[in-house]
């Protein structure tokens, strides 16, 4: 083969590796994409989803009605919750990110949230209002960024959420723990229910666990599911997700796959 020949077939060799490379990381992104779709197109067309969320709030509403009349005159008392998912629906979020195949980042949240565009959880307003009604404060502690407080404050305004002022909002300031929030409200307040999707909204011990060590942790506090923690389904992100990948950030989609396999218990 001449040199001429050569310098060709190096050329078309490099154009093929080029393009073989490309679709490979287009299909890693489409399968890191799909691996995001069927939980989100459950949570906007899914009825389950919803009754789901009623049930929820149903059952939080049930609670306070047990709350002795005295009680409520006497103490001052606080529900506290998260927003996202918990109170907030951002399902359409991440819905355009699939549709445009792209992944979640700072910034694309940043993009959402200064919309002050999302919706309610079904019943969380119905319920939060009927607790607001018996004098019962609402404290809602996320890890949005301070940087979010005023464009999610207009969102909460918008929704007619009670307590939608700062001085009612504990976000994300230098740690994502929000135990030291937590114990801001409850050192003013009688804490008499926390609301949230992730199990880190309820306590410090679900905080970087493994899959076995949040179901240990779950057991132990089980009288308290639909007592005083009140759980709201969300099967789109959460620290659940991280435990299945042992909190290794930067994993490629293969990584992932071969670690969720592993998780799965088939049968003999």
């Amino acid at each position: 083969m001449n040199k001429s020949l050569c310098t060709v077939f190096l050329i078309i060799s490099s154009c093929f590796s080029y393009a073989q490379a490309g679709t490979m990381q287009a299909v890693h992104q489409q399968t890191e994409t799909e691996i995001k779709e069927y939980p989100v197109v459950w949570q906007q067309t899914a009825a389950e989803y919803r009754a789901l969320c009623y049930q929820a709030f149903n059952i939080a509403a049930l609670r306070l009605k047990e709350i002795p009349k005295g009680k409520l005159r006497r103490e001052k008392l606080a529900i506290i919750t998260d927003l996202d998912e918990t109170i907030l629906d951002n399902s359409y979020s991440e819905a355009q990110l699939i549709k445009e195949v792209r992944q979640h980042t700072d910034t694309t949240w940043k993009d959402w949230t200064s919309k002050s565009a999302a919706t309610t959880v079904p019943g969380a307003v119905e319920f939060l209002q009927a607790a607001k009604q018996k004098g019962i404060a609402t404290f809602y502690i996320s890890n949005r960024d301070t940087s979010d407080v005023q464009s999610t404050l207009i969102n909460l305004q918008n929704l007619h959420l009670p307590d939608a002022d700062t001085a009612h909002m504990l976000f994300l300031s230098n740690t994502s723990s929000k135990e030291a929030r937590r114990q801001i409200v409850a050192a003013k307040y009688c804490l008499v229910m926390l609301l949230g999707d992730n199990l880190n909204d309820f306590m410090r011990v679900f905080e970087k666990k493994t899959v076995a060590d949040r179901f240990a942790e779950t057991d132990k506090v089980k009288l308290q599911w639909g007592k005083k923690f009140i759980v709201l389904p969300n099967s789109t992100y959460g620290e659940w997700e991280n435990a299945l990948y042992n909190y290794q950030k930067n994993l490629s989609t293969q990584q992932k796959e071969i670690l969720l396999k592993q998780l799965l218990n088939g049968y003999k």
